[in-house]
């Protein structure tokens, strides 16, 4: 048995624009030193993202998230994704992690129970009250336990 070698061209280089720049670490230092300048506000930003996120879900038609007012709900929740674990809180983009997995997809978020959308807006309430910032923390762990095992059954029957 024989076979043939074929050499594929690295269309990839070409694409991109050959090599890639070396990576300027004075800039990621001055970033980090401009990050920590603003360290200071984080717990006053993560206070005003929750809020919105709590007004959107004051905003949904009789806790109807199947129209524009819960897609809002979802993009809220989305933006403390990603900011919890900038802000000083990796539990807080945990949950909201777990949120957006039950209200990111329309056909989801129109079944998922309101009751476990409120305990995920309500462990970030409690996260963001009492500086509980990672599931190392007692209440910490058990919110996120809890929330794991809802929101895990919740989606096996989707």
């Amino acid at each position: 048995m024989s076979g043939e070698l074929i050499k594929v061209p690295n269309t990839l280089r070409n694409k991109i624009g050959g090599r890639m720049a070396k990576v300027d670490l004075e800039a990621i230092a001055k970033a980090e030193q401009a990050l920590e300048a603003l360290s200071s506000n984080f717990d006053e930003w993560i206070v005003v993202e929750l809020t919105k996120l709590v007004d959107a879900r004051k905003d949904l038609p009789n806790n109807d998230m199947s129209g524009a007012e819960g897609k809002e709900l979802f993009n809220r929740a989305h933006d403390l994704k990603g900011l919890g674990t900038t802000y000083g809180y990796p539990i807080v983009t945990a949950f909201a992690s777990s949120l957006c997995d039950i209200t990111g997809e329309a056909k989801i978020r129109a079944k998922a129970p309101i009751a476990l959308v409120d305990a995920h807006i309500n462990s970030i309430r409690a996260a963001v009250k009492s500086s509980i910032k990672t599931a190392d923390h007692p209440v910490g762990g058990i919110l996120s336990d809890e929330l794991a095992k809802k929101t895990k059954q919740f989606l096996a029957t989707i």
